[in-house]
């Protein structure tokens, strides 16, 4: 497993358990030459459960990632979509 799946493995892990469809959720990754995209795509009835309240769910999974992401020196972005 290379470190970039393991990072798309960790933004899946964390949406299917927020979720209620998990068979929605979708995991791309878009590498740049400096920072890598991750793009998550919901069920639209799922988008207010991984934004949460004032984007404080969206917020942390965004910490979550940078905190991984910065112990193997790379800056990861997170992109949540609705289908």
């Amino acid at each position: 497993m290379t470190q970039e799946q393991s990072m798309k493995e960790l933004v899946e892990f964390v949406a299917r358990a927020l979720v209620d469809d998990i068979g929605r959720i979708e995991v791309t990754e878009i590498s740049g030459s400096q920072t890598t995209i991750i793009e998550l795509k919901v069920a639209k009835e799922d988008i207010g459960k991984v934004i949460g309240r004032q984007g404080r769910t969206a917020d942390a999974i965004r910490t979550i990632l940078s905190c991984a992401a910065a112990k193997l020196n790379k800056r990861y972005n997170l992109q949540i979509i609705d289908e």
